[in-house]
């Protein structure tokens, strides 16, 4: 992988991960953060890597500060988008606006720069409920969300892309991604903040629903191990554990791991529409893992602790006591 390196999101969950992993492997990264107001940088503020990055913000819908940002580039690692499946319902114009315009803005104007290898972000929801089990990238692909729904048409934009302009491109599928700086909105942000508020009933949606989860730095490392291979062009990699559990089995791993007796309450206003929820997600690993080195260094036991602490020690970023949409 060449030095220079954009990352779009980088303020983000994943994306400041992925900024300092870049830094760790002694690239030259320029940080794309929205811009606002008060020129906060997200969970770059406090990054001990800041001084080393550049940062630009912008606005990932802005074609013109989307193309000067990455102006001169020669790795863009496309993660910016809106996530969260609940507000999904609420605004499904914003996803399309965002995830799908922003993709175009970073695939057209890598296009007419010729960035030399982009990386373009999904996400297992645009699975749907699995119908064979381990996912594999060759399973059917259904919107079951508008967040979703977005997200496959970015995929597909991007394949259209590779196919119609022989563009260097590749696309990262993680699965359910965890660790410190995620949002509350989260599942295991939500578990552990209400459990350290000091309640011992916690409220949760669907207690059914299996998930597949990764450590954050493993997935940061997934991206950088596609990044870096010479052929997973114009091809989705799926990025995960191949370990399956439910929701109610997390929550009694949490209880283990805390050491703390939790009662949990189902509430409605947190289950999704019925056609509309993914009952299950497992992932099929074996092409990153036989394509690229990549190892992950935790698994989920080990993640959670690390998660936990965090949470634990920046407790005041959360607010247990509401439904975080």
């Amino acid at each position: 992988m060449k030095n220079k390196v954009l990352i779009t999101g980088a303020g983000g969950f994943i994306g400041s991960h992925l900024v300092e992993l870049c830094v760790q492997q002694g690239l030259n990264v320029t940080a794309f953060v929205r811009y606002n107001s008060q020129n906060n940088w997200g969970w770059l503020e406090h990054s001990k890597y800041l001084k080393e990055i550049k940062i630009i913000t912008g606005d990932i819908r802005d074609f013109d500060s989307v193309k000067k940002a990455i102006q001169d580039c020669e790795t863009v690692f496309h993660l910016a988008a809106l996530i969260g499946i609940p507000y999904s319902y609420v605004s499904p114009i914003a996803y399309l606006r965002t995830n799908i315009e922003g993709t175009y803005n970073v695939l057209q104007a890598s296009k007419e720069l010729n960035t030399e290898n982009i990386i373009i972000t999904s996400t297992s929801e645009t699975y749907g409920t699995a119908q064979y089990v381990p996912i594999d990238e060759k399973h059917p692909i259904v919107g079951q969300s508008p967040y979703s729904a977005s997200k496959i048409a970015a995929d597909q934009l991007a394949i259209s892309y590779y196919r119609s302009f022989d563009m260097p491109i590749k696309i990262v599928r993680p699965f359910n991604t965890y660790g410190p700086r995620q949002s509350a909105r989260a599942i295991i942000p939500t578990i552990i903040s209400q459990i350290l508020s000091g309640r011992k009933n916690i409220f949760l949606g669907n207690l059914y629903a299996t998930r597949d989860f990764t450590y954050v730095t493993d997935t940061g490392e997934g991206f950088l191990a596609v990044a870096e291979s010479e052929d997973l062009f114009g091809e989705i990699t799926n990025v995960g554990m191949n370990m399956e559990i439910s929701i109610n089995d997390l929550v009694k791993l949490i209880s283990k791991i805390t050491g703390i007796k939790i009662e949990i309450n189902c509430d409605k206003t947190r289950l999704r529409p019925k056609n509309s929820e993914v009952d299950r997600l497992i992932c099929d690993n074996s092409k990153i893992l036989q394509n690229t080195n990549w190892q992950p260094k935790f698994n989920l036991e080990s993640g959670l602790i690390e998660t936990f602490e965090y949470i634990k020690d920046n407790i005041s970023y959360y607010k247990p006591e509401i439904y975080n949409v």
